[in-house]
């Protein structure tokens, strides 16, 4: 069994979470294993081999996680990606839909310097609405985004289509 195969395997299905009709990806449980934990990150820094790579940039709030990890194993800097109101600082916005309204998302002013090589990780890539928004705000700041990433992609949502002609890849695909 191929350690994809394990990760896959430890994600557990939530019916009816966070309402009713949706099948939660709970991924709590690969968190909570060390091997699969590193595994997973491993991955994800398998695939940034070789880019160049400068900065990792991870979005609020289990993009953090994955994000975090890759930045400490790379000995890089981390971004963070923020919901609205969660930064202290002068922060430029971008605003999406989402099924049941509009969100946004904050990134410092100062955290990307023009020409920076940014890697983005989430944990979930669904409509692509997010990761639309936080591929804009380091685009906005001049940054090269040379690969984005996520643990889990659902598939069937066709959220790759939002996302701008960038390289993508996800770990575990539903």
């Amino acid at each position: 069994m191929t350690s994809t195969d394990r990760i896959r395997a430890a994600i557990r299905d939530v019916p009816d979470f966070p309402k009713p009709g949706i099948i939660f990806k709970d991924i709590t449980p690969v968190l909570g294993d060390g091997a699969l934990f590193r595994a997973t990150t491993d991955l994800f820094v398998e695939q940034l081999a070789g880019l160049g790579v400068t900065r990792v940039a991870g979005i609020d709030a289990r993009g953090f996680i994955f994000a975090g990890a890759v930045a400490d194993r790379l000995g890089i800097g981390f971004i963070p990606i923020r919901k609205k109101g969660k930064l202290p600082s002068k922060t430029h916005r971008a605003s999406y839909q989402l099924e049941y309204g509009e969100s946004t998302l904050e990134l410092h002013e100062d955290a990307v310097h023009p020409g920076e090589k940014v890697a983005l990780i989430d944990d979930v890539l669904a409509t692509g609405g997010t990761a639309a928004a936080a591929i804009k705000l380091l685009q906005d700041c001049q940054a090269q985004v040379l690969s984005v990433q996520f643990f889990i992609e659902l598939g069937f949502l066709q959220g790759r289509q939002n996302l701008p002609p960038v390289p993508i890849s996800s770990i575990v695909i539903y």
